[in-house]
């Protein structure tokens, strides 16, 4: 059977994701085989996955598809199409993210995201990968994900209403009509910051005074100088009749 395409014998569509050579190291050397993982749908919402190893890349796909047959889920879509709300799902190191998407948008995914949404028929959905783009891993976080999906009936029997009582409900003229508008807070406007006092200028002091001290400051200092010199000749002197004495 050639994957990617529907059999017609079956109404199961195989996706093979990828095919890996694998090695035991044993007594004599290497033994090599080939491990693959295969997923299988019916494009109207079943989906499965298997990985299955063998000495030959077609025994080892053989195997992978009859897992996959066997472990089938259905998932619940938004008019045939898409999810109906954004999930999330994790598995070890991978996280996905799904989105619904309008009409026309297509499938906005890659790697083994792509293959699971091809073969469960979903036409329109946005989907991230985050973390480790291990395959084995990708697949389980997508299918985790696919686990968490609520269809709209599913929440209306966990509250004990009907469908159209939730739209009721979420569609009030109270919830619809337009929020008023809050008004901005008045900030207080900063107070203007207070002039520091201006300093009083000195009184001007009389030019007439200035100029008496300026002139009696240096007769003071010629005074000064004189004694001085009277000292210093006194005290020569004094050596003087000392010297004298001694040598009398």
């Amino acid at each position: 059977m050639a994957f990617g395409q529907q059999d017609r014998n079956s109404e199961f569509v195989d996706k093979l994701v990828q095919v890996n050579r694998v090695s035991k190291v044993v007594k004599g050397g290497r033994r090599f085989s080939f491990s693959a993982i295969v997923v299988v749908g019916d494009e109207g919402g079943r989906v499965g996955w298997g990985s299955g190893k063998a000495q030959e890349v077609p025994e080892a796909v053989r195997k992978a598809t009859d897992e996959a047959k066997r472990t089938m889920m259905r998932v619940p879509m938004r008019e045939g199409r898409t999810v109906h709300h954004d999930i999330k799902g994790h598995f070890g190191a991978s996280r996905v993210v799904l989105r619904p998407a309008q009409p026309g948008t297509g499938i906005i995914a890659g790697g083994p995201m792509r293959a699971v949404f091809e073969a469960m028929g979903i036409h329109d959905v946005v989907a991230k990968s985050l973390g480790s783009r291990n395959p084995y891993n990708m697949i389980r976080a997508t299918f985790d994900a696919f686990q968490k999906l609520e269809t709209p009936r599913a929440v209306a029997a966990k509250r004990g209403l009907k469908v159209a009582e939730m739209r009721e409900n979420r569609m009030t003229p109270d919830l619809m009509a337009p929020a008023t508008p809050v008004e901005p807070k008045k900030t207080a406007k900063p107070a203007p910051k207070k002039a520091a006092p201006k300093k009083k200028a000195a009184p001007k002091k009389d030019a007439k005074k200035v100029e008496a001290k300026k002139e009696a400051k240096p007769a003071i200092k010629v005074e000064s100088k004189k004694e001085a010199i009277k000292d210093e000749a006194k005290v020569a002197t004094k050596a003087e009749t000392k010297t004298t004495k001694k040598e009398d």
